[in-house]
């Protein structure tokens, strides 16, 4: 059909035209091959495309590929974040003096060595944490936290709407920047790509804030840089009190959008994690404003301040981050490490679940060897291939043991797992391969017997009240239109 379209507009000129997407479509190859040696899935997906859709596939690359591209624009911020992984090293030897070497995490010791090792996320264990799974709490939370600064506000999120939330939102830091707060604010490029971004944050910068646009897009009305994206959700006041979790800022995330209820979790921290929210901020703020860094010292008061260290509550907790910029990827890592010491129970909350082969066979192993492995996904699609391919995993695992579910009451967007009641994983990374490898993501990982057993607590309770369970029967009783969809966006999963 597509070649037909071509031969009617192009005539006698299609050969050669066909003939240069051809040549594309090789040279595409090799680059996918052997230059950016890919995993050899994500490859095949890749030259399958090319060769299926020789000029499709070409356009859907220049959105979805070139990773040698983010490899080298992100190294230079590599490069500005040693410094900062100095400062925690320099931090992490003076707790070591005060606390010891040993690592108090529910029996979860070695996802705690590893993150420590893999992305020197530092171990804390005097924080106090609040969870919040409903919109109107977290962010009446966060609006007090924004309104109590006295010093700074660091707020850096996926997505910011310009409508009610968000409009308040700008409204709250410009008034605080007025009054002599230091205001940064960081939003990535794809998340405001609908926004007129001088006019929305005018206010902000005006009253003395400063606004950046993480990765700006090369061509104002078409956005090619699909990959890379910023999908943290950080906000630190004064270096006292930090917010880390899955909702962005918008009216959806309050429940009033076309997807209904707005399920997700995030967390309110306080004690010396926030310190490490601080240092993640400071180091994507020194690469989205380099004309306006920011370098201070871990002995700063006023960003790092003393009373950190002071006992705020029990929890131990490690942030962990990873990215394009980091080829340790702390947090699928640590994914995996969880999913190895669970004893008892595993319980994921994602609305994409797209894991890779050593996910994937690690979940299966975990089921097989007896564990009560449970997958919470979305009941409604807002991507679509991504819902298929999140049913088509889900059935594969069925037969191993582990138990699917969809939720009913809404959309659910919570990046929260629970093992064993005893650890947890809250934070911005999805269970798929882009929040793996190709966006920027933090999480907060918990070691609290007490909050744990909560949250598992609230994730049974859900299953009767508010989900359906994928049972066998069902997903192997789904109709062929149903399997076709699965199966393509299965095949296109690695590039999803």
């Amino acid at each position: 059909m597509l070649d037909a379209v071509f031969w009617s507009i192009f005539g006698n000129a299609y050969i050669p035209i066909a003939l240069l997407f051809l040549l594309l479509d090789i040279a595409l190859c090799i680059t996918v091959v052997f230059l950016e040696r890919k995993n050899p899935s994500v490859a095949l997906a890749w030259v399958l495309a090319f060769i299926v859709f020789p000029i499709i596939g070409i356009i859907i690359y220049m959105f979805f590929g070139r990773h040698l591209y983010g490899a080298r624009i992100f190294s230079k911020k590599t490069e500005a974040d040693i410094m900062y992984k100095n400062i925690a090293r320099e931090q992490l030897e003076r707790w070591h003096e005060y606390h010891g070497e040993t690592l108090d995490a529910e029996g979860f010791e070695k996802t705690a060595a590893l993150l420590l090792n893999a992305d020197d996320a530092i171990f804390t264990d005097n924080n106090k944490i609040t969870v919040f799974t409903d919109g109107e709490e977290k962010f009446a939370a966060l609006f007090d936290a924004i309104r109590s600064a006295k010093h700074h506000i660091h707020i850096e999120y996926f997505i910011i709407r310009d409508d009610d939330l968000g409009r308040k939102i700008v409204a709250l830091l410009a008034e605080k920047a007025a009054e002599g707060v230091e205001v940064r604010a960081i939003f990535d490029a794809a998340g405001t790509f609908r926004i007129h971004k001088k006019k929305f944050f005018g206010a902000i910068c005006r009253a003395g804030g400063d606004v950046r646009i993480f990765f700006p897009l090369k061509i104002p009305f078409l956005n090619t840089r699909l990959h890379f994206r910023n999908h943290r959700k950080i906000l630190v006041v004064d270096g006292r009190v930090g917010f880390i979790g899955g909702f962005n800022i918008g009216d959806e995330y309050l429940g009033k959008g076309g997807m209904g209820y707005w399920r997700d979790t995030h967390l309110r921290i306080e004690g010396s994690a926030v310190a490490s929210l601080q240092r993640r901020f400071v180091m994507d703020w020194n690469y989205a404003a380099k004309d306006a860094r920011l370098f201070v010292s871990a002995e700063s008061g006023e960003y790092f301040p003393a009373e950190l260290m002071e006992e705020h509550g029990t929890s131990r907790v490690q942030i962990a981050s990873s990215g394009p910029d980091s080829p340790d990827r702390a947090i699928y890592s640590g994914y995996i490490s969880l999913i190895g010491q669970a004893k008892e129970s595993i319980y994921i909350h994602t609305p994409y679940f797209i894991p890779d082969e050593a996910m994937y066979t690690a979940l299966l192993l975990a089921a097989r060897s007896g564990v009560d492995v449970r997958v919470v996904i979305p009941c409604k699609p807002d991507h679509p291939f991504v819902y298929w391919a999140n049913h088509s995993y889900i059935g594969d695992l069925l037969a191993a043991g582990v138990r699917g579910y969809t939720y009913n009451d809404g959309f659910i967007h919570s990046k929260a797992s629970v093992f064993d009641g005893k650890a947890a994983t809250v934070g911005t990374a999805n269970w798929d391969i882009r929040s793996f490898k190709l966006n920027f993501e933090t999480n907060a990982f918990v070691y609290d017997q007490e909050i744990c057993e909560k949250m598992r607590a609230d994730f049974l309770a859900e299953l009767e009240t508010n989900c359906t369970e994928i049972t066998q029967e069902m997903y192997a009783n789904r109709s062929v239109r149903v399997r076709i969809r699965e199966g393509v966006s299965r095949l296109m999963s690695p590039l999803l």
